[in-house]
């Protein structure tokens, strides 16, 4: 009896010395090649390639756990125009790539607003001059929009939409060739209006796409989408596909468009990428690749990176990343080259392309079997942009910490990670096989978003912090504005912050970059904020304010600031569309564009022109 407990103690001790060493390989291997990537020949290929690779998973506990939630259950679910001047200067959507356009809830073209509202509606407003500023037509465009792209006399709508079985149109339902039951009832619509005349905008195209939204961009004339349908195998020799449509004639991908690799262990997900030119719907490129499901995308104006988070058996969470790299030109779309790296990127201001390289920062949380408990740690690689081989990395970054928000600039990175406090990592790539952690800054809070003010100064947008007394974390408050001097990158300095409101204090910006104007030349920084108050009746004199103590709304709109690096961050002052105090999400400030001196913010129910010289009102309009 005691030598059976002896044998068991040993195994265990076994089981747990290779589990800590498959981390320690995680940690050291940074980055490998993906299998070479194929395409299939046939539907029968492909649902036999999956077919075994889910039988696989029968005999391994822990990629059953997570075959079922991707494959199997999914079967169950599833006029005269309007002459009127253009403005010389005016603001365009915050992106992360020159040239790169991406989709967002408001666009101008320097005369028309274009406004997408939450329940469905497009609102086209003649927005220059101010004056005359009027509502000139709507388009409903019966969904949810995602976002709205502007290329000349082109309006480019995406639109989400569920279907039921029911719903479908009846030559839909006879045509069990391409459509087999069960279908996915996710959609994408591309819509393509003629705004020439905006007060008659003319539907010219919709291109019909299955499948989940995962991102979209545009350069010039085409527009890049990507999508995520699951993969089903229902039986030997029958695979559902990804279908799409354009001028209402339903097509299915074709198997040789569809790249894989044996290295992959769960074919959960088809991720499609399409290219369409915006000049004629009827012109597009479908390709896809059948891997995971892609969590983020970066785009250049030649390459499109797609990140897919990997299950890992030893650590039993999602460990690892693959990344695809799609060249892309006009309607060329070819998958070139794969590779992976260790830990889950944040989102796309964690990728980025420089100089013949591909940068990414990670976050891996593990188990670590010497405290008992998970843990994590973040890295910074580099890799051959072409080849998606590994050059060079930092690994172990802030331990205990994760990634809240990263930018690349050039050859720098510039990293925060937070737990209590906030470091900010500056980070040299000037010599890419040998990233250097230059210099770091630790202070209260931390920032979900830094934004380039220029090469010697770095602006983070996110929240204070308290740190708990109580355990190992920090409590979340007010909004917090920072302006950081990284000249001396050894030495990055904070010269200048803001904070607003209370706990309960929240932006759009947060969460979507788009929600952000900023302009150097102006020194305009324009943010949507919710701010929250706890009155001081709630703890009289006397009482301490515990730090997890919730604010009351109490003001919604946009805050202006003048931002430089010699008075740093100053309020100019707010612009509401509220009436009173009681706030309503209708006139939630959610956009603030500028057309040469004049400020805009719009929410669902009107639109506001103030003067950027003292921010006084010239003109709004209702867009109810």
């Amino acid at each position: 009896m005691k030598i059976d407990k002896y044998l068991a103690a040993i195994l265990l001790a076994l089981v747990v010395v290779a589990a800590a060493w498959a981390a320690i390989v995680i940690f050291q291997m940074g980055s490998e090649r993906v299998g070479n990537l194929k395409t299939f020949s046939s539907k029968a290929e492909i649902a036999s390639f999956i077919t075994a690779k889910i039988k696989a998973t029968e005999n391994d506990p822990l990629l059953a756990k997570f075959a079922g939630p991707f494959v199997r259950t999914t079967v169950g679910i599833f006029a005269e125009s309007v002459s009127t001047p253009k403005a010389t200067d005016y603001s365009t959507t915050n992106i992360q790539v020159e040239g790169v356009d991406e989709a967002d809830i408001v666009k101008t073209d320097g005369r028309i607003i274009y406004a997408a509202s939450s329940g469905g509606t497009i609102s086209i407003v003649k927005a220059y001059p101010p004056e005359d500023m009027r509502v000139l037509s709507k388009i409903d465009v019966g969904g949810g929009i995602i976002g709205l792209f502007i290329g000349g006399e082109r309006l480019i709508v995406l639109v989400n939409e569920f279907v039921w079985v029911n719903m479908l149109p009846e030559e839909e339902k006879r045509n069990t060739t391409l459509q087999p039951k069960p279908y996915f009832p996710f959609r994408v619509i591309v819509k393509i209006f003629d705004v020439s005349t905006p007060e008659k905008p003319v539907n010219v195209g919709e291109v019909i796409f299955e499948g989940s939204y995962v991102s979209s961009r545009m350069v010039g004339d085409y527009v890049y989408l990507v999508l995520t349908y699951p993969a089903i195998s229902l039986a030997e020799n029958l695979t559902i596909l990804p279908r799409w449509s354009a001028d209402g004639v339903w097509r299915e991908i074709s198997p040789s468009d569809i790249y894989y690799s044996d290295s992959v262990e769960l074919p959960s997900s088809y991720t499609l990428i399409a290219s369409l030119d915006i000049l004629n719907a009827s012109r597009l490129t479908l390709k896809s690749i059948l891997t995971g499901y892609a969590s983020c995308v970066y785009m250049s104006r030649s390459n499109l990176y797609a990140a897919f988070p990997v299950l890992d058996r030893f650590l039993g969470g999602w460990s690892e990343t693959e990344i695809y790299r799609f060249a892309v030109d006009g309607l060329r779309i070819e998958c070139e080259a794969s590779g992976k790296v260790s830990g889950m990127v944040l989102n796309q201001f964690s990728m980025d392309e420089y100089n013949g390289c591909f940068r990414v920062a990670t976050t891996l949380i593990f188990y670590d079997y010497r405290t008992g408990s998970f843990t994590s740690q973040n890295n910074v690689y580099v890799l051959d942009a072409k080849s998606l081989r590994l050059i060079g990395g930092i690994e172990g970054l802030a331990p205990g910490e994760q990634i809240y928000a990263a930018r690349f600039m050039g050859n720098r990175c510039y990293l925060v990670t937070f737990k209590k406090v906030d470091p900010l990592f500056t980070i040299d790539l000037s010599d890419p096989a040998n990233p250097r952690v230059l210099g770091a800054l630790k202070i209260p809070g931390y920032s979900d978003y830094l934004h380039p003010y220029d090469e010697n100064y770095l602006i983070g947008i996110g929240k204070e912090a308290v740190p708990a007394e109580e355990g190992d974390f920090a409590w979340y408050q007010g909004l917090k504005i920072s302006l950081f001097n990284i000249s001396e990158v050894e030495k990055p300095r904070e010269v200048a912050k803001i904070i607003i409101g209370d706990r309960g204090t929240d932006s759009p910006v947060l969460r979507d970059h788009h929600a952000l104007l900023f302009n150097r030349g102006r020194g305009l920084l324009v943010i949507p904020i919710l701010e929250a108050r706890i009155p001081d009746e709630d703890y009289p004199e006397g009482r301490g304010r515990p730090p997890w103590a919730y604010g009351r709304p109490v003001f919604q709109g946009a805050y202006v600031f003048h931002v430089s690096p010699e008075e740093g961050l100053v309020l100019r002052g707010r612009i509401s569309h509220m009436a009173g105090s009681e706030i309503l999400s209708c006139y939630e400030v959610r956009r603030a564009l500028y057309i040469d001196d004049v400020l805009y913010t719009i929410s669902d129910g009107k639109i506001k022109a103030n003067s950027l010289v003292d921010l006084s009102e010239i003109a709004e309009v209702s867009l109810e």
